[in-house]
């Protein structure tokens, strides 16, 4: 049936054949229920259309009033707009799995991305007399579940738009403040990564010196059969070969000198100095 899936309408039928067949004891609650109203069989409502009467109109194209819309988000062009600027944030894994679906309300999108870099001095007090270290805590331990990725840059731009802050500087600012993330984080793992080859640690090569790894070995597979192709290039080309060059230098007469035909010309029978042939057929002058 195409696209569609009218299954739903064979349901009645299906609970007559078991009820026959003696498969299920008694009837189900729904059964008389969907025997006097039946499901739709179309999925989408068609208007009345009036039959085309002579010299008037054709009537109208059916109605698109009941078919569903395209939904779109305001966040839909700020992430078309990150990630075509960004294409391999599209290559670090994400976990989508939320617990109960409202996981996007419990992070709160003022608090600027890289707000666990600037965590005040111990005993400072900020503008309300509280102080502001204890403050910060409470909301880092809030915020501590909170990705920082491109999705989070969608949301943090979308909340600096809705403060009145224009597209582009709402922008730069949410992703910015991503950049210095991962500049922190790239900085902790380098710095204790250094830290464990001081005190005696052993890393095995890392991506990069694995993908060299196999293009070098590619590369030798390759001049190998490279090599064997030329070989087999070349052998063939011989077995092909003619030699028409060589039996033409073998052919070139060279031409007499003059002075050596003038020494047997006298000896030529029938010659134009008046000479005879010495047997045969006469030489006609």
């Amino acid at each position: 049936m195409g696209r569609y899936n009218f299954a739903a309408q064979n349901v009645q039928k299906q609970a007559s054949q078991l009820l026959h067949a003696k498969r299920i004891p008694a009837p189900p609650a729904w059964y008389d229920v969907i025997g006097t109203t039946p499901p739709s069989t179309r999925l989408v409502r068609q208007p009345m259309q009036r039959a085309q009467e002579p010299g008037k109109r054709p009537p109208k194209k059916r109605s698109r009033m009941f078919q569903p819309l395209n939904i779109t988000y305001q966040e839909d062009n700020l992430r078309w707009e990150y990630f075509n600027d960004h294409p391999w944030e599209l290559a670090r894994p994400r976990v989508v799995l939320e617990n109960d679906g409202r996981d996007h309300e419990k992070w709160d999108w003022s608090v600027p991305l890289d707000a666990s870099l600037h965590r005040p001095k111990a005993g400072s007090m900020d503008q309300f007399g509280r102080r502001a270290d204890l403050v910060w805590d409470r909301i880092m331990v809030k915020q501590s579940g909170r990705p920082i990725n491109g999705e989070s840059v969608v949301q943090r731009q979308n909340h600096l738009l809705r403060t009145g802050m224009a597209p582009a500087a709402a922008y730069d600012k949410a992703r910015k403040e991503l950049y210095r993330v991962r500049h922190a984080q790239e900085t902790e793992l380098r710095v204790a990564r250094e830290e464990a080859l001081a005190t005696g640690a052993y890393f095995g090569p890392g991506p990069l010196q694995i993908g060299m790894q196999l293009e070098d070995k590619a590369y030798e597979d390759w001049k190998v059969w490279a090599e064997k192709e030329i070989v087999a290039a070349k052998q063939l080309s011989t077995s092909a070969y003619t030699g028409t060059e060589n039996e033409d230098a073998d052919l070139e007469i060279q031409e007499p000198q003059q002075e050596e035909l003038q020494e047997v010309s006298s000896q030529i029978p029938a010659t134009n100095a008046g000479q005879t042939a010495q047997g045969g057929a006469a030489v006609h002058p």
